[in-house]
């Protein structure tokens, strides 16, 4: 039984380790793309959407800042 319990305990930290690192990456990405869009709104609505489109792309890690880059340079209102 005590093998069990240590089975059980390990195995929802892990889970929830790699359910928490996955939040906080999506939360990382959310604020960089907001954070280039400024205080317009409409540019923070399309930034988002811009996220979006780059999960969906699948756009790597290391190239997502410089994507985003280039389209937040591509924002005409």
């Amino acid at each position: 039984m005590d093998y069990f319990i240590i089975v059980v305990t390990t195995a929802a930290g892990l889970y929830f380790h790699g359910w928490l690192y996955l939040r906080i990456r999506r939360w990382m990405d959310r604020d960089l793309a907001l954070s280039l869009a400024g205080a317009d709104p409409g540019k923070r609505a399309y930034m988002l959407q811009r996220l979006q489109q780059a999960r969906t792309q699948k756009v790597g890690r290391k190239q997502l800042a410089g994507w985003l880059q280039r389209e937040a340079k591509g924002y005409s209102r």
